[in-house]
């Protein structure tokens, strides 16, 4: 049997299994979808989603419904997702938190990141950024790895296991740094202990940070992406500034439940993709300190995996563990 026969063969195998699904190669949906926020309005996470969705409505000719869905660092939006029909009409915006960090850090998930759902693209890339109360006498992350090694500092966070938390947990492991975290019930608290001296030090995210950094109550050493951000592009990354190969990017991106059809899932790439590379998109974005970063379903797969095993690595070493 010749390659051409063999592959016309395999062609109509797939495309019969898409007809018995209903499922043309060209996915048209025909009612909402329901797109799954595991963090409360007004976060990171959910301006991400509603940047995106009226367009990816209007590119799909449906309504997206946001439905916020917070507890368990968007453990639970993430069990929803993997629990829902895999039809396309159940997306997730997922994160850093439940798909790279939570595996280590949990005892127990009720999902599996890399079996439960599929990757459809990347989202944004949210910049964090190492600032430092003005008292603090280092003017650089050199400076403060020093100053760090001769004299007790605490950092703040939004929380064990966040992004900030995790950002600190690395930094410690890379420089040989004991810096005390100071965990808070969210960033906002945090900046507010920070600006008022009762903390050292801080990974922010960029939002929360940038308006304090030009007021000068803060000080801003470097971001802790592997490449420098547009919101701040005269501030070095702190790979930059001598932690060799640092990187602590809080990233989120858009998954389906596992068994969606390769065609839905497709669909949704392109547009997702053609959405994030709108200019009024990225604007909404960029004020809110992300970055547009879309990618392939492939590229995306292979992103969450290394960055599962990186913080695996980290909460291990720093003997982090929740207890559920």
């Amino acid at each position: 049997m010749n390659k051409s026969l063999i592959s016309r063969l395999l062609t109509s195998a797939v495309l019969a299994t898409f007809a018995a699904q209903g499922i043309a190669a060209d996915w048209q949906p025909t009612k909402p979808i329901r797109m799954l926020v595991g963090f409360a309005p007004g976060g990171g996470t959910d301006t991400t989603a509603r940047a995106m969705g009226n367009k990816l409505g209007e590119l799909l000719g449906q309504q997206i419904i946001i439905d916020n869905r917070p507890g368990a660092a968007g453990n639970i939006a993430t069990e929803i997702t993997a629990n829902a029909a895999p039809d396309g009409y159940t997306v997730l915006m997922g994160t850093i938190a439940a798909l790279a960090i939570n595996p280590s850090l949990y005892k127990k998930l009720n999902f599996d990141p890399l079996k439960d759902v599929i990757p459809v693209s990347q989202a944004v890339d949210a910049t964090n950024i190492l600032v430092v109360h003005p008292s603090v006498a280092a003017k650089n992350v050199t400076e403060l790895v020093a100053l760090a090694k001769t004299k007790s500092l605490n950092g703040g966070s939004s929380g064990v296991g966040g992004a900030g938390h995790l950002a600190l947990e690395l930094f410690n492991l890379q420089t040989g740094t004991k810096i005390v975290h100071v965990p808070y019930k969210g960033g906002g608290p945090s900046i507010v202990d920070l600006v008022a001296g009762n903390i050292n030090l801080i990974f922010a995210t960029a939002a929360s940070a940038v308006p304090h950094i030009k007021s000068g109550k803060l000080r801003a050493l470097g971001v802790t992406t592997a490449k420098r951000s547009a919101l701040v592009p005269e501030l070095p990354t702190i790979a930059e500034s001598g932690v060799k190969g640092f990187d602590a990017n809080n990233w989120y991106g858009v998954l389906v439940p596992a068994k969606t059809p390769r065609p839905i899932i497709n669909r949704l790439n392109k547009e997702i993709v053609t959405v994030l590379n709108l200019p009024d998109v990225n604007k909404i974005l960029f004020a809110s300190g992300l970055d547009a970063a879309p990618t392939t379903p492939e590229a995306f797969g292979a992103y969450i995996k290394s960055e599962k095993d990186k913080w695996e690595k980290v909460i291990k070493a720093a003997n982090l563990y929740h207890t559920n």
